[in-house]
């Protein structure tokens, strides 16, 4: 079933490739625009999901998959212009590897296990959206010093995202290492 919530991520998803055209085509202003509707479309399809205890599996699926595609495109496109510096660019996919890797290991050798995001997560998130707006502004209207904001977001980005890379992980090894003793004879 096609929720309001499902519909306002598909369109999250919808919109990378233009989002990626207007980058190309060096419309920047456009570009952040639509990249903070996304961001805005993302908090308000969470909320619209809660309220109206419209959760599914679905979009459980969907929406970190969306911020995952949106983010990462952002990152590729924005190190390729030197609006944001590669070792970031690194350490982003760098997590995102390790973690998704993990899971899928998991997931193959065990129970899978469900997947909630985290604080720490969810700060990570907030942080590389804020590093990608902020380079947005900075190539629309190279006319403003954004320098130092920009260090600070590329700053509070390394911090989350090696944060909650390591956190996942080891909580990944919790819930593995709890499932082998579960299993184990008594």
């Amino acid at each position: 079933m096609l929720t309001v919530p499902n519909f306002l991520t598909l369109l999250r998803i919808i919109a990378i490739p233009i989002f990626l055209i207007l980058i190309s085509n060096q419309r920047y202003g456009a570009a952040l625009c639509l990249f903070m509707a996304a961001g805005i479309t993302d908090t308000i399809d969470g909320v619209i999901a809660r309220l109206t205890d419209s959760k599914t599996d679905l979009g459980a699926t969907l929406d970190p998959l969306a911020d995952k595609l949106l983010l990462v495109s952002s990152f590729v496109i924005l190190t390729w212009l030197h609006a944001v510096p590669a070792w970031l660019l690194i350490l982003v996919l760098t997590r995102d590897v390790v973690v998704l890797s993990g899971y899928l290991a998991i997931y193959f050798v065990s129970v899978p296990m469900k997947v909630a995001p985290t604080f720490v997560g969810k700060l990570n998130v907030f942080n590389e959206m804020f590093t990608v707006g902020f380079a947005l502004l900075t190539l629309a209207r190279p006319d403003i010093p954004m320098a130092p904001v920009n260090l600070v977001t590329w700053a509070l980005t390394a911090t989350t995202t090696t944060i909650s890379g390591i956190h996942y992980v080891y909580s990944g090894l919790l819930w593995y290492q709890r499932q082998g003793t579960q299993g184990a004879p008594g």
